[in-house]
């Protein structure tokens, strides 16, 4: 039999999915490279079905953020695994419709450029589109990029690239400060090795959102395979390289993310940074060596490699990552370690407590402790009236710790929740940016030029006529300290972590001594996360199955905790603080009668059902904190365990 007979065969006895003899067909039409072919040949020849139905059985899924997946495949073929480079990256990525491969990324790159082209002469404008590309350090990142920058330029737009790896921030910038009508960064943030992805920018620097976002995935479902072969050969001789102004551009910029670089200067303050192979150095370590910060780098976590060699995952979430910084403060005294993930966009850390000992702290943790921070220093600057303002406000995602919507309580200003992602917080500053042009406009007759205004002019025209965006955050170890950049920078955040260590060092405390003085004013906040993972087509639907039924059949209790509200981001019409509608979106809201509240949607980056649990308990004072903690750590401890229960039987329907 011939391959295709094989492949027909194999779905009539149902070991491929028809969705996978579907796609396999098509492809094999295509009159794909030799290497290709021979892969798919080698897959089939040894019933390799399972592989081939993961490879296979959908186009990789261009969502509103992008797309993700595997490059290197479970079973990897011979003829891709071909000769590897020095770290082990094969010579072809992996073949298939669902897979990050050289076919996917030009799928992506073309119907990016279609709907940014359509979009430019919808508005009047029709010169080239420009695009920025960055790029991680994964397996084929800097191929992708080339590869994406060639496609573009051959299809008639302008494409900038730079001459190495750089962090998902800096390319945000760069949208904005090469006046850009959109960005791309080649990354799989901290997934696994054997993954890497898309994500695309528009013209404010930000992920793309509504209207843009759904525009851009049907240019991208548009783009049939026949039209890729043609763009498979790079041509890189009209694509242009960045040198160093960009990167002085960005450095300057993220250097404001300190408020007060003189605590610096009154005693020295020690760290150890990681980058774990990935690409948080490249501005990291500069920024805190200009604000006068003693800095050591794990030397074996400091090239880039792919493989991320030292750590079972490059997540700076996970205490396993920050094994070896953690060891190095230990042997040299840093009272701080602090950690970035591959694209420098996610930040960990770990202080030394009173004991001596370093501990880390959670995403939600380092958020509400730089907000409380930066929402005071904002009053001392006189950015922020003392009694607070409603023309300031904080952003943070309806999954991160409702402590921060306390502490800006606290402060008397706006906290703001969005959906999760950054892209939706971003999307309020871009908000806010406009309408602090269209009021100086209508109301003063003044056209702005926003890039050029300085923070501090930012914070007295937006508290006079608008928002002023203090700071953002995500529980998923995101931050951001003011409107420059349009993503969680994980560079400006080690500037930001460091700058609040080093401040409550002079005033005689230690960072868990600060977190609990929070608890005592504000009430004691513990956060749980539960991950379900379920892989390839059969995961996918189980995932589904959790999502359909907890709109149809809600939880009612778990235990003796009654369920007491339930909302439905996906159904219901649901505002935030400014009076906006929130996005739909398959996100679950649950609160308990204890006063817990959970939140439960599935991935968009990995193939996983996640749930946020939120538990919190007053406090009577601080010799009371000890017996809280305890107490609502066991009880959540409790609800995790039968959320999850509950979650799994939903998946098996």
């Amino acid at each position: 039999m011939t391959v295709l007979e094989k492949i027909r065969a194999a779905g009539q006895a149902g070991q491929l999915l028809p969705s996978a003899v579907e796609n396999l067909t098509a492809w094999l039409d295509a009159a794909l490279p030799s290497w290709a072919a021979a892969s798919i040949d080698e897959l089939v020849a040894s019933g390799a079905w399972n592989e081939l139905n993961d490879r296979f059985y959908r186009y990789l899924e261009f969502g509103t953020g992008g797309m993700r997946g595997r490059t290197i495949g479970v079973v990897a073929t011979r003829a891709e695994t071909g000769q590897p480079g020095p770290q082990g990256t094969p010579e072809h990525p992996a073949i298939g419709s669902n897979m990050m491969n050289d076919f996917t990324v030009v799928r992506a790159t073309t119907g990016l450029y279609r709907y940014v082209h359509g979009h430019l002469a919808k508005t009047g404008r029709y010169d080239a589109p420009k695009l920025v590309i960055a790029h991680d350090v994964r397996h084929f990142s800097r191929h992708f990029c080339e590869l994406a920058a060639s496609t573009w330029s051959r299809l008639g737009g302008v494409a900038f690239i730079f001459d190495a790896p750089r962090s998902t921030p800096q390319l945000s910038f760069s949208v904005r400060w090469l006046k850009a009508h959109c960005g791309v960064v080649i990354t799989a943030s901290h997934n696994p090795p054997h993954d890497n992805g898309f994500k695309a920018y528009f013209e404010d620097g930000a992920q793309v959102v509504a209207p843009h976002d759904q525009g851009i995935i049907d240019e991208v479902n548009a783009v049939p395979l026949t039209e890729l072969g043609v763009f498979l050969t790079l041509d890189l001789a009209r694509v242009i390289t960045l040198g160093r102004p960009a990167d002085d551009a960005y450095l300057t910029v993220a250097a404001q993310a300190a408020l007060d670089t003189a605590i610096f200067k009154r005693g020295k303050f020690k760290v150890v940074f990681t980058n774990i192979h990935g690409t948080g150095g490249i501005a990291s370590v500069p920024l805190l060596a200009h604000a006068g910060v003693s800095v050591t780098e794990v030397l074996e976590q400091v090239a880039f490699d792919p493989r991320f060699p030292t750590v079972k995952s490059p997540n700076p979430e996970n205490a396993e990552a920050l094994t070896l910084a953690v060891a190095l403060a230990e042997r040299n005294g840093a009272e701080l370690v602090l950690a970035t993930d591959p694209d420098g966009d996610r930040m960990g850390c770990a202080v030394r407590n009173r004991e001596g000992r370093m501990v880390l702290l959670t995403g939600n943790q380092i958020g509400a402790l730089l907000a409380d921070y930066r929402l005071a220093k904002s009053k001392e600057l006189g950015w922020i009236p003392r009694d607070g303002s409603p023309h300031a406000a904080i952003i943070k995602t309806f999954v991160t710790t409702p402590l921060q919507d306390a502490i800006g309580r606290g402060h008397g200003v706006k906290v703001i929740n969005t959906l999760t992602g950054f892209k939706w917080i971003a999307a309020k500053m871009r908000g806010y940016e406009q309408h602090l042009k269209d009021v100086l406009l209508t109301q003063e007759g003044l056209a702005l030029d926003y890039d050029a205004l300085p923070l501090a002019s930012r914070a007295r025209l937006h508290g006079r006529l608008g928002t002023f965006f203090v700071f953002g955050t995500e529980e998923s170890y995101g931050y951001l300290p003011n409107d420059f950049v349009r993503d969680k920078d994980a560079n400006a955040a080690c500037l930001m972590c460091a700058e609040l260590c080093a401040w409550v060092k002079s005033r005689g405390l230690t960072v868990p001594e600060q977190l609990d003085a929070l608890y005592v004013k504000h009430g004691y906040f513990l956060e749980g996360v539960i991950n379900i993972y379920y892989e390839g087509a059969p995961g996918a639907a189980k995932i589904r199955r959790i999502l359909d039924t907890y709109r149809t059949n809600p939880p009612a209790a778990f235990g003796d905790v009654r369920v007491v509200k339930f909302e439905d981001f996906g159904r219901q019409v649901i505002k935030d603080a400014d009076g906006e509608v929130i996005p739909k979106q398959d996100l679950y809201v649950v609160t308990l009668a204890n006063g817990y509240t959970y939140a439960g949607r599935g991935s968009g980056t990995e193939p996983k059902m996640k749930f946020y649990i939120f538990a919190q308990a007053k406090v009577s004072g601080a010799a009371e904190l000890p017996a809280v903690k305890a107490q609502v750590k066991d009880e959540l401890a409790r609800l995790k365990a039968l959320i999850e229960t509950d979650a799994k039987a939903r998946a098996e329907g």
